[in-house]
């Protein structure tokens, strides 16, 4: 480094570092590296064991079974013939003699390097070797010229670390600017955990871990390094989620919601059916929240059809008997309009006053609902995106409901939690979910919540039986269908989209003809998706409900909410081209009556990830066994990602491989914020600015900060 060159920090422009050129910066902005800290923190995703300088007779004996065919070795020697040989891939081959024996070196589609290379030339090269016959080859090595005048120092055994690259920058590449930044760049690298706690944890320092992971000495280093990385990944979350669960409970009041038993009584009367024991074991978690004044914050997880939508009706009821108001808010108006019907039916008679907020209503309906929620002349509302319009408010919302929660972003929850009118005063939250969540998962992406699940279905329900089927046998499946139809059942058949496209993906409204003049001719068939009006959706589902359609042919917009007893029968088009948690939403339409009940998914899967989410599908009912096979299958980035859950994605954390790296962060995390809630230890300062820089936007931290 010369005097007039700048040191090298974590904030240099990789386009200054020695090499990059506006070509490569602008390649390495491409893949989201800027400064020298995009580089550190753009990780090998594998390592190759590269043995060291070998004598031509010391390869032959190093490339053993024990190394495999793709062990990666170096030899220096002088080139003894060099020919070209023509073919369908034009390939350089190269004799190369050091003494002790010959080597065989091949580049292929090289033909300049018969420029760059001559008999007599000294050359140290290195690539992966195998066996050709009795002599051993590199194939496409690298190499360099070495003067006989020149002392070059042998290469030692190393792991090499492989980097995630671009058709414009390869591994290699990657490899050189970060060895060339590294130590300049570790150096400046402050750490964020004390040393006594590094010590407690038996985690390395942070600039030696990032050392660990670029340039390990061996396997265990690397394991060492990332482990540590993974770690503060795992550990800032959890500090997150505390830090706000810590804010929440200091800062904010909710309204305390008493239950006597009269009250208990006479919400139960309005159930047509009484609760199972999980259905009551929840219920009493819930209660136990409310009727404090530290604001619940709860997740209500349970499988299709589990019957949350009474607990939540049951929590909202108790709002309503303490002199407050509640709130369900649904992501699509299908749900909403299901949810008014189910509860309308529930509360008939009541003195419950109620009504339905969603985009599809006139403004004046919507103003006249706006006005008499400020004014406290609505004791409950059901709605959709709707709901977290500025101009609603309510006069005192108790308890906000939030169903199929993944819909909804973190700051669209808390918009509606802070509804009310009453400026120290937050609602009670309570968010469901029919996609069960995985352990793993539900301490990460709902890190903040507190769980309670629904296990078990209500009684009556009768298992669903799943067969997997593949196009060439649908007219089969559409004639067994049909028998059912001429018994008096009905069925849903399933397809990817609303229009027919170039992908060939089967659309309602051509396959609904094609039915209708074939295998349910004289049938009684409709199309349902979300472009309908409300009204058309309205009166398609009434007339389902009342039995006067024997088909509905839809798209995915009946996934959740859709309840109609005499529907046993359910068909899904190209099965293979939905998420396994969508196929097990979806098979949970059908079974809620007292007939057999079958969902049939026609598929022919290309890739292996679709042939295990039908094979899974079709081996379980049990949507929580479901959901850990989907994480195992998916991984969490997909299940739960930035969009859901507005957190960013983990680096170097794996799920559920380190969940006791997960458990062990939480618990520390834990007793951190209750040692210091506000992170405010100026020991701590560090770790709390990383900590808002991470996750303070994802996990709504503002006001903590």
């Amino acid at each position: 480094m010369t005097a007039s060159t700048p040191p090298i920090t974590l904030t240099t422009n990789v386009a200054s570092l020695r090499g990059v050129g506006p070509q490569r910066a602008a390649a390495l902005r491409r893949m989201g590296i800027r400064c020298v800290a995009d580089l550190l923190l753009h990780l090998p995703h594998r390592y190759e064991r590269e043995l060291g300088e070998r004598s031509v007779d010391e390869a032959s004996e190093a490339v053993t079974p024990v190394h495999g065919a793709g062990a990666t070795l170096t030899v220096r020697g002088e080139i003894l013939t060099l020919r070209q040989v023509q073919g369908r891939r034009t390939r350089t081959e190269a004799t190369l003699f050091d003494g002790t024996g010959t080597l065989l070196l091949t580049w292929f589609n090289a033909p300049w390097l018969r420029g760059k290379l001559h008999p007599g030339m000294t050359i140290r090269a290195w690539g992966k070797a195998k066996r050709r016959g009795d002599y051993l080859q590199l194939v496409n090595p690298r190499w360099e010229p070495i003067r006989i005048e020149e002392e070059v120092k042998p290469r030692t055994d190393r792991l090499r670390p492989i980097y995630p690259a671009s058709e414009e920058m390869s591994s290699s590449v990657l490899e050189d600017l970060v060895q060339q930044v590294l130590e300049p760049a570790l150096a400046n690298l402050p750490d964020h955990l004390h040393p006594e706690y590094r010590d407690q944890a038996a985690l390395p320092e942070l600039a030696a871990a990032y050392r660990m992971v670029h340039a390990p000495a061996n396997e265990d280093e690397v394991a060492f390094g990332r482990r540590r990385l993974a770690f503060d990944e795992l550990l800032m979350l959890q500090l997150g989620v505390m830090l706000k669960r810590a804010h929440r409970r200091r800062a904010y009041r909710a309204p305390s919601l008493k239950r006597t038993p009269q009250i208990d009584q006479r919400i139960r009367r309005r159930f047509p059916f009484p609760l199972t024991e999980s259905q009551n074991a929840v219920i009493e978690e819930i209660v136990a929240d409310v009727g404090r004044e530290g604001p619940m914050n709860r997740l209500l997880q349970g499988d299709v059809g589990s019957g949350k939508t009474v607990v939540a009706l049951y929590a909202m009821l108790l709002a309503v008997a303490a002199g407050h108001q509640a709130a369900l808010m649904a992501p699509t108006e299908v749900l909403a309009e299901q949810h008014d019907a189910t509860i309308r039916a529930m509360l008939a008679g009541s003195r419950v006053r109620m009504e339905s907020l969603t985009g599809a209503l006139p403004a004046a309906a919507r103003r006249s609902i706006q006005q008499r929620l400020r004014e406290g002349e609505l004791d409950l509302v059901i709605g959709t995106h709707s709901l977290l319009a500025e101009k609603v408010k309510f006069k005192s919302l108790a308890l906000a409901v939030v169903d199929e929660q993944h819909r909804f972003g973190v700051e669209q929850r808390a918009v509606l939690r802070v509804k009310s009118t009453e400026p120290d005063l937050v609602a009670h939250t309570l968010v469901m979910t029919a996609t069960p969540i995985p352990r793993t998962l539900s301490l990460t992406v709902f890190g903040d919540l507190d769980v309670s699940t629904i296990r078990g279905l209500p009684p009556g329900r009768a298992p669903i039986a799943t067969r997997v089927v593949s196009p060439e046998r649908c007219d089969e499946v559409y004639a067994y269908l049909a028998r059912r139809i001429a018994q008096g059942e009905q069925a849903y058949i399933v397809v990817p989209v609303i229009d027919e496209t170039e992908s060939g993906l089967t659309a309602v409204d051509t396959h609904l003809k094609r039915l209708a003049e074939g295998h349910f001719r004289g049938r009684r068939l409709a199309a349902m998706h979300g472009r309908l009006k409300k009204d058309e959706r309205d009166e398609v589902m009434r007339r389902f409900r009342e039995g006067d359609i024997d088909v509905l042919v839809a798209t995915t917009v009946i996934e959740v909410g859709v309840d109609v007893p005499n529907a046993s029968i359910m068909v899904i088009e190209q099965a293979d081209r939905f998420g396994l948690a969508q196929l097990h939403q979806l098979r949970g339409r059908v079974g809620r009556g007292s007939k057999h009940s079958i969902c049939v998914l026609i598929g022919d899967p290309v890739t292996d990830e679709g042939k295990q989410r039908l094979e899974a599908i079709a081996a379980s009912n049990d949507g929580f066994a479901i959901a850990e096979k989907d994480l195992e299958i998916r991984g969490p980035g997909e299940l739960f990602g930035t969009r859901q859950s507005g957190l960013p994605p983990f680096r170097v954390a794996q799920l559920p491989r380190d969940l006791p790296l997960l458990q062990m962060a939480r618990r520390d995390a834990s007793a951190w914020i209750e040692a210091d809630p506000e992170l405010a230890s100026p020991r701590d300062a560090l770790l709390r600015k990383r900590l808002l820089k991470a996750y303070g936007q994802a996990l709504g931290l503002g006001d903590v900060a």
